[in-house]
């Protein structure tokens, strides 16, 4: 079995699990994807919805989208932040009804970065749109944080970065997942095991 067999074969068991991976750069196809995947187990089942993220950068039009999805679903969607969240990929986090991450999580607070070819006459309503934009993404996110918009529009902006307690101090997160148990040492002498004769 090569490795693109693997990796659909591991998709399809955490699909079956209602497990949704948001992984790498949010393009087009892994946005169309992680929609449709969220939108197929809504219909399947009213179960809680697991998205993991480790997504870097992508598109601020895309991460709008996939917000809007996430609320719409009649399903909760439990976020869990693996790796590195930045830019876009923390609005979509932001929407989640329970967002949790490793403590080795780092998160990006930065504003996206932008290309686009038009004409000269179109730049300043592409500016004013991707303005409109911004100003909705900063408004969600400030919300979900219970923090100003001007407060989260200023950190992204200073593009900060952030560990896993500094994001669940600032609103970001619910909880840094942690081991359940933790081992300790017995009282008394230790215990020694001997081979039989």
């Amino acid at each position: 079995m090569n490795d693109g067999d693997w990796s659909q074969v591991l998709a399809q068991r955490l699909f079956e699990q209602r497990v949704v991976v948001l992984h790498g750069r949010l393009d087009d196809a892994s946005a169309s994807r992680v929609s449709a995947e969220l939108m197929t187990l809504d219909a399947e089942g009213d179960t809680a919805i697991s998205l993991r993220i480790d997504c870097g950068d992508g598109s601020l039009a895309l991460a709008l989208t996939l917000m809007d999805v996430i609320e719409l679903v009649g399903v909760p969607v439990h976020a869990l932040c693996m790796g590195q969240v930045g830019g876009p990929a923390v609005g979509i986090l932001s929407v989640c009804s329970h967002r949790s991450a490793m403590p080795s999580t780092r998160f990006s607070l930065r504003e996206p970065t932008t290309e686009m070819q038009a004409r000269a006459r179109d730049v300043e309503q592409w500016a004013q749109l991707r303005a409109d934009e911004w100003s909705r993404f900063t408004e969600r996110l400030a919300a979900a944080a219970g923090r100003t918009a001007a407060a989260v529009a200023e950190t992204f902006a200073a593009g900060a970065f952030m560990s896993a307690q500094d994001a669940l101090d600032f609103g970001l997160i619910d909880e840094i997942c942690r081991p359940k148990g933790e081992i300790h040492q017995m009282p008394g002498p230790p215990i020694g095991f001997r081979p039989r004769r």
